[in-house]
């Protein structure tokens, strides 16, 4: 199976009911294969006029209760940044894939790219946190894809599954399970506030048309959901809550593979170049190396560099100019090596297996 067609069917198994999307190199199979599969399984798809226009009706259909997404890349991600942080100020479960491909503007639409993992994280503009999830196979794709539903709903957030072109147009075998672990949104309770957060920070969620009353703005707005936009204290405690639901939750959100705890020399991945990593591991088997694979980079799970007690060297290989890698060197005093990788093209087992024996 190709990886954006898992992507498509981790949805559906997920529960998607509704998808809006505008086609767009290297994401567009995933709206193609929705548009096919959706209305046989009594879902909506809908194909806006841009890609602004999609997450909005993203949003608009998840406060009808639907299981939404869309699927974009890199100059329609950058589109739909305003209303990303609408949906995060009005707690809106929803998931974005975004196939990433070479940037800035227009870029390579054909080839694959990290370049976008800091603007998921920071995009929009003010204070937040997002998870964001980065298959490295098209089995991940579909795993990941369920798994950024549930933890949309779990948590009242946009969540992103950042895959890119490599793993979007891979084809590989894959098991799809004959059921997926689902995990419904907490319905508000009758009587309390619709944006009260409780013990967890996560307000149960008043789906239009289901006896709830509210009033749902982008301005801040106090537990009622009115706006009260020139209060400092409601401000300050709206956005704490916002981010430290995530934030406090981070290593029990966390998703990652560890391998040979005990390595002095460490590879750090997400997505692609983990594919790369394994290819080494296994082609030259050496305890003394060892490999952190993240599929949730955020929020980033910082505590799981102290795995690696004997670690001297952390070396972290990206499709970017070094985005991740600025995490690794915030939450270490050890050397960082950045392996920094242009033009659409994966890093390959040898140029790292030279790096690991110090050749140039």
């Amino acid at each position: 199976m190709q990886g954006n067609t898992a992507c498509a069917e981790g949805a559906l198994a997920a529960g998607c009911n509704f998808f809006g999307g505008y086609p767009i190199t290297p994401s567009t199979e995933i709206a193609e294969h929705m548009a096919r599969r959706l209305p046989k399984k009594d879902g909506v798809f809908v194909q806006m006029e841009d890609e602004i226009a999609s997450i909005a009706t993203v949003i608009g259909a998840s406060w009808t209760g639907a299981r939404a997404m869309t699927a974009t890349s890199g100059p329609g991600f950058s589109l739909m940044m305003e209303n990303i942080g609408y949906a995060v100020m009005t707690e809106t479960p929803c998931v974005i894939v975004n196939i990433q491909r070479g940037g800035p503007s227009t870029g390579q639409p054909t080839m694959g790219a990290q370049g976008d993992m800091l603007q998921c994280r920071f995009g929009s503009h003010g204070d937040y946190s997002t998870i964001a999830l980065c298959p490295s196979s098209v089995q991940e794709m579909y795993d990941l894809t369920v798994k950024a539903f549930n933890l949309a709903d779990r948590f009242r957030v946009p969540v992103f599954v950042m895959s890119d072109e490599v793993i979007g147009h891979t084809r590989e075998r894959i098991t799809i399970p004959d059921h997926v672990e689902i995990v419904p949104r907490r319905p508000l309770e009758k009587g309390t506030l619709p944006f009260h957060g409780g013990d967890d920070g996560v307000p149960g969620f008043p789906e239009f048309g289901r006896g709830h009353g509210v009033h749902v703005t982008g301005l801040t707005h106090d537990e009622r959901g009115y706006p009260e936009a020139t209060d400092p204290h409601i401000h300050e405690t709206l956005v704490r809550r916002l981010v430290s639901k995530v934030e406090s939750a981070r290593h029990d959100i966390a998703d990652y593979e560890v391998v040979n705890p005990d390595a002095e020399t460490v590879f750090v991945t997400y997505g692609p170049p983990t594919r790369t990593v394994k290819q080494v591991m296994h082609d030259h088997p050496d305890e003394r190396v060892g490999h952190l694979h993240l599929r949730i980079v955020w929020p980033f799970p910082e505590r799981l560099l102290k795995i690696f007690t004997n670690a001297k060297t952390f070396i972290v290989p990206e499709m970017n100019m070094g985005q991740i890698v600025r995490e690794v060197e915030r939450h270490t005093c050890l050397p960082v090596i950045r392996v920094s990788k242009l033009g659409g093209e994966l890093h390959t087992p040898d140029e790292l297996q030279k790096l690991l024996e110090g050749r140039p």
